[in-house]
């Protein structure tokens, strides 16, 4: 009788030995390949997967593994970055920033070097805490549109808290107005109102674009979780929207949502003056890698003639595009150069080793570091990962205030002393740092600086409760688990 590893199937010992070998030719060559210019979590949470499931784990690293947007994406963004360089003629800052802290004058230098736009004066900023009123005033200004409206969103669908916006962008084309619309393709995919938006966009002949598609079956085709983040309407290069928001009603219209009664907060900016042309130039980079067309009629970066040294700002664009991470480095250089306090608001927040020793070493050098994220979540996975770093973070004597369900914490920005603010897309996740484009803004401007923490503390502090050390050593033993084993996969998240 022949010998068989499976003797209750019957496997044949030659197929056996091919899967024992080719299993094992996986894991050899993954210990030497992964790592190479990944970092070493990013690299050992693949490995992890490939060494447990080693078919299903280098499946999806060739899928999903490459952090960066395919070649020609890349070379587009080179190219634009070069010709707004060119365009603007100018350096990293073009403000009176004379009364600046060294480390922000060094932050603008940082922003500009890793993405060509430059810090600039005599804007002016608006907050916007409510979404759907937000929407309305996206609405009105659409309404007073004469030349152009760029709009550029994750998640965009027609609902009632969005009909007034996507009626007007209809208006506006009808009447003549230059409207283009950008919106993530995998990010709406499956909301309700997603599809009945696309035919109505289709019907009124407005120009639009899926941002990044997956349609292989139409030769459109990238690694499928790479995502457009950014969230942005350009009005006429005279007013600007920025920030954390979607397109959507709050409860993200979904049942599941509507049965707990999630609503999701967010935080908007509106601007005007010379940063509205950074912002739109962001705009037009993006619609370039989707369309090959350059706005050259709406592509307006020059410097301002006189400097100014009120309402300084600074757009921050980010992501795969890129060859670094533009955002990861703007956080962890703020952070580190905090001499009072750091407030950081983000819904999903799974930092990397950089952004944790950053915030630890501020908290245990004296800095006081004030941490909100929610209470609940929509991401399982992310939010027990999320958990399993507040013990460590409260041992360096980091505050974590949890804002209070079923209020889905979906605002985004950092306050650093009372210096500056950065408002934008961007989580604190692997994710956000080198999976998704993004877009942030830094704001330099201590009167509006004053009004993030005047928000955070009528709007954010008097809705959450201040995590202890104590109550959350003492949470139940099963959930630690479950929080460890999901922070493995932290890095690919």
């Amino acid at each position: 009788m022949g010998f068989s590893l499976f003797p209750v199937t019957g496997f044949p010992l030659w197929a056996t030995i091919v899967l024992v070998g080719v299993d094992l030719l996986i894991r050899i060559v993954a210990l030497g390949w992964i790592p190479n210019k990944r970092k070493p979590s990013v690299a050992l949470g693949w490995l992890v997967a490939i060494f447990f499931i080693p078919y299903v784990g280098i499946l999806a690293f060739l899928l999903f593994g490459s952090a960066k947007a395919p070649r020609p994406r890349r070379e587009k963004q080179t190219e634009i970055n070069r010709y707004i360089r060119e365009l603007s003629g100018g350096g990293a800052i073009a403000a009176d920033a004379d009364d600046l802290p060294e480390y922000v004058r060094t932050a603008a230098q940082l922003n500009y070097t890793l993405g060509t736009l430059p810090l600039l004066g005599g804007n002016s900023f608006e907050l916007l805490p409510d979404s759907h009123q937000c929407m309305r005033l996206m609405a009105a200004d659409v309404d007073r549109a004469q030349e152009y409206v760029h709009f550029e969103f994750y998640i965009v669908s027609l609902d009632p808290a969005t009909k007034e916006l996507i009626e007007a962008l209809l208006r506006a084309h009808q009447r003549g107005v230059k409207v283009r619309i950008l919106i993530d393709h995998v990010g709406s995919l499956g909301y309700p109102g997603y599809k009945e938006l696309v035919r109505l966009l289709d019907s009124a002949g407005i120009p639009w674009r899926r941002m990044l598609p997956v349609r292989p079956w139409r030769l459109e085709y990238q690694r499928p979780d790479l995502r457009n983040h950014r969230k942005l309407l350009v009005v006429d290069g005279a007013c600007a929207y920025t920030g954390s928001q979607n397109i959507i009603h709050r409860s993200y219209n979904k049942p599941g949502n509507l049965r707990r009664g999630l609503e999701w907060l967010d935080l908007m900016v509106r601007t005007e003056g010379p940063i509205v042309a950074a912002l739109n130039a962001v705009f037009i980079t993006d619609w370039y890698s989707e369309t090959e067309q350059i706005l050259f009629d709406e592509f307006d970066t020059r410097l301002p003639e006189e400097l100014s040294a009120d309402g300084i700002s600074q757009v921050v664009p980010s992501g795969p595009g890129f060859e670094l991470e533009n955002n990861l480095r703007l956080f962890n250089h703020l952070i580190y150069n905090a001499n009072e306090r750091i407030v950081i608001c983000s819904p999903y927040f799974v930092p990397d080793e950089s952004i944790m020793h950053a915030l630890t070493t501020a908290a245990l050098s004296g800095v006081e570091v004030r941490l909100y994220v929610g209470e609940t979540g929509d991401h399982t996975i992310t939010h027990l990962a999320q958990c399993s770093f507040y013990e460590e973070l409260m041992r360096a004597k980091v505050r974590i205030f949890l804002y209070h369900a079923p209020v889905v914490l979906h605002s985004k920005f950092i306050l650093v002393d009372d210096d500056v603010a950065v408002i934008g897309s961007s989580n604190m996740d692997e994710r956000s740092f080198a999976m998704n484009f993004e877009i942030s803004l830094m704001i330099a401007d201590e009167g509006f600086v004053s009004r993030m923490y005047q928000l955070e503390e009528s709007d954010y502090r008097p809705n959450c409760e201040e995590l202890t050390l104590e109550r959350w050593v003492s949470r139940p033993l099963a959930k630690r688990y479950f929080e460890n084993v999901a922070r493995l996969t932290s890095a690919l998240l």
